[in-house]
This record gives structure tokens, sequence and C-alpha cells, in this order.
């Protein structure tokens, strides 16, 4: 990782109440590994770190406004009412860093509607509060997006793949302080290979068929809100197009990764069947192991860069620990699996469908059931 502009004065300006007006009273900072987001009143304001990594560019305020620029215009597929504009941060004759027009522009915002941070989908998991019925309406939510989004034909397929695989390895081998196993990114990357050998041609045959689209690219738990009362997918993959142009399974193994990761199997396989209901996506079923690995490898390294930047060190032995878990299960997925068949047999009406739902087709746990 590379660090470029200084931006402790923009920083340094977005955590003061009194830049906001006099009725903020206190701002909040939530950081993650590429941005800063800073609450004030009933408004978001994220900031790009001045970062390089293999897979983005943010070490130039002009990188940072297209990525500005791009997140706007992808977020409001989505979340139109929570995404509002992106707003010039300058430094004026006297020196000082402000919003407005006059002077040297010097960073973006993306300003953005606040909402109250207990409505995320991961603090919903944390308090038991996610059910069967919000669980389908999020898998219909990012069925519809999918079905809208907009094909992709020279994006993904195996040669894509291929270089997730190479770079999580990179990313993973390069995160020296989050105690990774060494054995396990070895074995990580070599079953990956050894799965995407096997399915190559099948993921090449979904490209052709139209199923990589310009999805959301970061579909997880923590990306996605309960706002006005439904599920909305906020926060996509602005800064590359190639990363975000996949499998629309690919797309959708992030979050059944995410809920796996967090004991809540019967709700991915809740997703997963409603998913496959609504699209007739089966085809792609013998390549999810390697997609939700993927998947699991790079939340372990995001991790691992968010605990090394964090700003209070006491937080980051458990930072730490999420990482590693989440590379735990990455090599978990890849390993093999006895399948079950489970028939479940009665009368018409007695609810045979609805006791098998949370577990027909689940590849992560390589079974299957009949109904």
């Amino acid at each position: 990782m590379a660090m470029a502009d200084d931006q402790r004065d923009v920083i340094d300006f977005l955590s003061r109440p009194s830049f906001y007006g006099a009725a903020v009273e206190r701002v909040d900072i939530i950081e993650t590994h590429v941005s800063l987001v800073f609450l004030a009143g009933d408004r978001a304001y994220k900031l790009k770190r001045a970062i390089k990594f293999p897979y983005l560019d943010f070490s130039s305020a002009e990188q940072r406004r297209i990525a500005c620029e791009a997140e706007l215009v992808l977020n409001r597929r989505t979340a139109p009412e929570l995404y509002l504009e992106v707003r010039a941060l300058t430094r004026t004759a006297n020196g000082e860093v402000s919003f407005g027009t006059e002077g040297r522009v010097v960073d973006w915002v993306v300003v953005m509607r606040r909402f109250d941070q207990v409505a995320l989908f991961d603090e919903l998991a944390k308090t038991n509060r996610l059910n069967a019925s919000l669980m389908n309406e999020l898998a219909d939510h990012i069925a519809a997006f999918h079905q809208a989004a907009e094909p992709r034909p020279s994006q993904g397929g195996a040669a894509a793949l291929a270089a997730v695989v190479e770079t999580n390895h990179c990313c993973l081998m390069a995160a020296s302080h989050a105690g990774f196993v060494t054995e396990d990114i070895v074995e990580i990357r070599q079953r990956s290979l050894e799965l995407l050998a096997a399915v190559g041609a099948l993921l090449d045959r979904r490209r052709a068929a139209g199923k990589v689209r310009r999805c959301h690219g970061d579909l997880h738990l923590r990306n996605v809100c309960l706002f006005e009362g439904r599920p909305t997918l906020f926060d996509c993959l602005e800064f590359s197009d190639e990363l975000a142009s996949v499998d629309v399974l690919y797309d959708l193994a992030f979050l059944l990764m995410d809920l796996e990761h967090r004991g809540l199997t019967n709700f991915s396989s809740l997703v997963l069947n409603r998913y496959l209901d609504l699209t007739g996506e089966d085809d792609g079923l013998a390549a999810m192991p390697l997609f939700l690995s993927s998947r699991a490898a790079i939340r372990a390294h995001v991790a691992a860069a968010a605990m090394e930047r964090a700003a209070q060190s006491k937080l980051k032995p458990e930072m730490a620990a999420e990482a590693r878990s989440y590379l735990e299960i990455a090599a978990e997925l890849l390993r093999p699996r006895s399948c079950r068949l489970i028939a479940i047999g009665g009368l018409s009406g007695t609810g045979k469908s609805t006791l098998a739902q949370p577990w027909r087709q689940t590849s992560a746990h390589g079974s299957c059931a009949a109904t």
C-alpha cells in the first residue's frame, strides 16, 4: 500500500462540528480501509483516503473526484434516496479548508442522507433481527437489480477470476500483521486454481450468455441497510469497472459467504434458493464454492488492511481475529465435502416445500434436497 496526498487538514475540517453549522453538535467518524465517513446532523460525508493498493488508486485528488462521481451514479441504481451529490473541498486564500467554489480544490466527498447504523444488516444480524421475510425481500431486490444491470461481455469469465485468485494471494501474503497462517494462504491459491480449471469453461459460457454484468461488487451485510422499511443495497464497488463487472452469482456469493461466516446458514440457503427461483441461474452452481471462497479471501485481506490503518489500537486484536476467521472459511469452502440427498414426503399442503426451503441446493455445504 502506498500513501500520496496529505489529507490531515481535510480530515481536521470534516471532523469539526462547527464547520457544518449551528445545528450540528458532534461528528461521528466511521473508518474503513479506503474511506472515512463523517456523520454530521442528517448527512454523511464520505472521504476517500489518499491511498494506493494493487486493486485501486486514490492517490490524487483527481482520481478521488472520478471515484466519487462514479460512486454517486452507480449507487443511485439501488439507493437513489441515499446518494445526494459530490461536493468539493477547497483551500482558500488564507490557507483554510472549506466547502465552496472559491480557492483551489484539494479533495472531494460524496454527500449522503444519513441513516441509523442499527439499520445495517450487519447490525441486524448481530442482534438476531433478521428473518425469513426480510431475507426473501432482499433476494428479490438483488435479483431485480441483477436483471436490470448492464451486461459486460468483455469482462468476467475464467481469466478474470484467475486474476482475482492471484490478487487475493498477493494481498494475503503481504498482510504481515493479521496473524494469517501461510499454509492456509497457499492452500487457498492451489485449490482455487484446481477448481478454476474444472469450471473455467462454465464461467466463459455464462459470460457469453450475458451472465456477466456491472454488478454491486461488494455485496456483504455491511453494505445493505433497512431504509424506509426496505432492504437497500448501497456502497457498491465504484473504483474498478473490471472488478465489479462479474458473474451475477459471484456478486451474490459475497452476501451468501457473509451469512455463512456469521453462522446464518439457513438464511444463506434461503436467499440462494429464492434467487435461483427468480432467475433460473442453477447452471452456475458448480462454481459457487470458488465464488464463495474468493469472496471470503477478499474480506480477509480487506479486514487486515483496515486493521493496519485503524486509529484505535485497542480494536486491532478484534479486527485481526475477524480477518483470520474469513481466511479460515475461505480455505474451508474449497475443501471436499460429502453430498447429502434429503427427501421429504407427505400429502399436498402439509408444508413440504416450507420445511425443505432452507436446505435446497446449498452449494456451500455440498448438499441438496428433493421435495
